[in-house]
């Protein structure tokens, strides 16, 4: 009977997981953690197996979250938060492991090179929060430079004499297309042997949790005052292409400088 419990309950988590699309390996190990629960319950195994089993549950989740943002081409700054936090509790739970494992060996209840798994995990686990790190910055980077351009929407709407005060504007033709911006990136390359530093391409998910369009656009991670910069931005006004100049960020915040390439986006239509 034990065991015929143990199975049902296996096999509803299964389902569960199937029905809500969840990452095969999450899935995996939470079919573990119910076939576990099941035995503790029917008192055929100790509740610390259970305890080893959710913890196993809740690094894979983490893993999971990992897999989806880290190398992911298109992050909120709440879902780059999230990354981080995963990536911080992986690194803290490989900390607690070799800790453990350390005691053990200091007690020699086990050899000393049994460390070297435990240790080598560490250095995997912090080399994964330092490239979380990385992407959560370039994504808080992103969010302050749409920061930037929604202010310029409004005032451009609401206080016109007011937007230089955000940015320099360069209207062109009022024409831009990704056509012409295949040859602002061969020009680019051409002139400084590098690819242009582009920090988004048309629409991003940044853009679209701040109800904000950004589709036909494009940011350049460049200082305007820059040699580069300064290159682009005689560049686009040679070829009439309409671009604005972001000098810096919102007061208080950190510096979100860039050349913003085609005209001012706008907000999205409602339920857009």
């Amino acid at each position: 009977m034990r065991f015929y419990t143990a199975l049902l309950f296996l096999l509803v988590a299964r389902v569960a997981c199937a029905q809500n699309d969840v990452d095969p390996e999450v899935a995996r190990v939470q079919a573990e953690v119910a076939r576990v629960r099941a035995l503790v319950e029917a008192g055929v195994a100790p509740p610390l197996q259970l305890q080893k089993a959710e913890a196993g549950m809740a690094d894979a989740q983490d893993a999971a979250i990992l897999r989806k943002t880290i190398y992911g081409k298109d992050l909120t700054e709440a879902q780059s938060d999230d990354m981080l936090a995963a990536a911080n509790r992986r690194l803290e739970r490989r900390k607690q492991e070799y800790e453990q494992a350390k005691k053990l060996v200091d007690a020699g209840a086990a050899a000393r090179n049994s460390l070297d798994e435990p240790r080598a995990e560490i250095d995997t686990a912090a080399k994964e929060y330092g490239l979380a790190e990385s992407r959560a910055a370039l994504v808080h980077e992103l969010t302050q430079m749409a920061s930037e351009e929604e202010e310029l929407a409004v005032k451009l709407t609401t206080e016109p004499a007011e937007a230089p005060s955000v940015a320099e504007r360069h209207d062109g033709d009022g024409v831009f297309d990704m056509v012409m911006f295949a040859g602002v990136e061969t020009a680019y390359e051409r002139q400084f042997g590098a690819s242009l530093p582009v920090s988004a391409m048309g629409q991003t998910a940044v853009h679209r949790a701040m109800g904000f369009d950004h589709s036909g656009r494009v940011d350049v991670a460049l200082n305007p005052d820059s040699a580069e910069g300064e290159w682009l931005r005689t560049f686009l006004t040679v070829k009439r292409i309409p671009f604005f100049v972001f000098r810096q960020a919102i007061p208080g915040k950190a510096t979100g400088a860039h050349i913003h390439i085609g005209p001012v986006s706008t907000h999205l239509a409602s339920g857009g």
